[in-house]
């Protein structure tokens, strides 16, 4: 089941739209109208909350002025991206999805937006999320609900449930979105597109509303780890304004890509990475498996002690974290919060500082214990997600003889990367028997991005799964 619009531009690759536009086969303003255009159609589906049709038209013009004159950005100039809206555009809106924030305009730029804008990009839009960034079904109850859109009654995930969708219905070759607990790699997955967490201090979160700021990432969503891999290279480097931004080289994130799967070194985690999945996740990850065997990848099974703990840590400094930002406004406008994320924001004034220290301490042991592993392998894997899309009506998924909490679930694999502070790629690796996608999560160790984007080049050579695209006339799911 391929679904592909018709003869869009949007159906091309970052690079494809970057030589046609060399070639002038397509202009700049072209492209950012059949963007806004597409976002326009699939408006249905509220993957933004803002369309900045008239200030990306004027951008897009300048910039193929630009382009005529001699003057080339780089790979990403004249090409259409969305920000989720907790990262600031001067002059634009940025309520972070929030009532309490939702006649706030930005005075200056995230470090990210300034870094797309001196790369040429066209910021053609803001898009929808969960409330302040915390939650995973991006279910907004003051912006409405973003639909996943290979089956509108279902969740897109979140919180970067907005940035997933964009891309998934072709809006914009790329976005960006954030990443805290798996708000970029869980929308990705469910939404049948690729997106990655980069390492913690590899892209600057200056300019971005923090939900818990010692795991809170900036990262890109796009159809292809390639594209995902040209935006990184865009956005990421040091950042002095940022106190957690590393001064690691960024490098050539392309280096490598080319290389073949085979000799490259993986692992599975015995009774984590197989275990406790919904059966079409399970088929897609043993299929996976298969080919990378095929491919002569070298594919070994590694244990990792006390990760019946991974959700328990998460939960307390996702949680911690996020209520001490909130303090102030859950003390005196508790009513202008969402019913789940105010429960949520409360639950976590409850924990102590001794569970808090707790959770750091079993994070920094859990990030040694990967630092070992990673000394024998190239890349770990597991599902992103051990269930596809659920309805928004949902509050647990039957996985085998058991009912597994979303919020869990959303957790279960997300938490390893989060957690280590290691870079984590989500890829889309099949389809379930209802039509919904799978996700494959591969991490890496701190700062190898560049093996991640070899990585998913390889194994998107090798299948067609980030090619698919939803219908866009609303009839996925009937």
């Amino acid at each position: 089941m391929t679904h592909h619009p018709e003869g869009s531009p949007l159906d091309a690759s970052i690079a494809e739209l970057g030589e046609a536009l060399r070639r002038r086969t397509l202009g700049v303003v072209e492209l950012t109208r059949a963007s806004i255009e597409r976002a326009e159609r699939t408006a249905p589906l509220n993957a933004f909350v803002g369309i900045d049709s008239e200030a990306s038209l004027l951008a897009a013009d300048g910039l193929q002025k630009l382009l005529d004159a001699g003057h080339d950005l780089g790979p990403l100039h004249g090409i259409p991206v969305a920000m989720k809206d907790n990262i600031a555009i001067r002059g634009r809106g940025m309520a972070a999805g929030s009532r309490i924030l939702a006649n706030n305009v930005a005075t200056t730029d995230a470090t990210v937006t300034t870094r797309l804008k001196r790369g040429g990009a066209v910021l053609v839009g803001r898009t929808n999320l969960h409330e302040f960034a915390w939650g995973g079904t991006t279910d907004n109850p003051h912006f409405g609900r973003c639909h996943n859109p290979w089956d509108r009654d279902r969740i897109p995930a979140g919180s970067s449930g907005g940035s997933g969708v964009a891309v998934a219905v072709g809006a914009v070759p790329a976005s960006l979105g954030t990443d805290t607990g798996g708000s970029v790699r869980l929308p990705a997955s469910m939404n049948g597109v690729t997106g990655i967490r980069p390492t913690i201090g590899r892209v600057s979160t200056t300019g971005v509303f923090p939900l818990a700021w010692s795991l809170d990432t900036v990262g890109p969503l796009a159809r292809s780890s390639d594209d995902c891999a040209t935006v990184l290279q865009q956005i990421g480097g040091y950042d002095p304004l940022d106190d957690v931004s590393r001064e690691a080289p960024l490098g050539d994130l392309a280096r490598d890509i080319d290389l073949p799967l085979a000799g490259m070194r993986i692992a599975i985690l015995r009774d984590y990475s197989l275990r406790g999945l919904q059966p079409g996740v399970e088929r897609a990850m043993r299929a996976i498996l298969n080919l990378l065997r095929d491919a002569g990848a070298l594919v070994e099974e590694l244990t990792l002690p006390h990760l019946d703990e991974l959700v328990d840590a998460q939960i307390v400094i996702d949680a911690a974290e996020p209520s001490a930002v909130h303090q102030r406004w859950l003390r005196e406008r508790p009513e202008d919060y969402g019913r789940d994320v105010r429960l949520l924001l409360e639950a976590g004034l409850r924990f102590s500082a001794v569970d808090y220290i707790q959770a750091q301490r079993y994070r920094a042991a859990l990030r040694e214990a990967m630092t070992d592993v990673f000394r024998r392998v190239d890349v770990v894997l597991t599902p992103t997600i051990p269930f596809t899309a659920p309805r928004f009506d949902q509050l647990n998924v039957p996985v085998g003889e058991d009912d597994t909490d979303i919020l869990d679930g959303n957790m279960v694999f997300t938490a390893l990367p989060s957690l280590t502070g290691t870079p984590a790629i989500s890829l889309p690796i099949g389809m379930d028997e209802n039509g919904l996608p799978v996700g494959l999560q591969a991490v890496a160790a701190p700062f190898a991005e560049h093996v991640l984007f070899r990585f998913g080049h390889a194994l998107q050579q090798l299948t067609d799964w980030h090619r698919l695209r939803p219908p866009l006339d609303g009839s996925a799911g009937e």
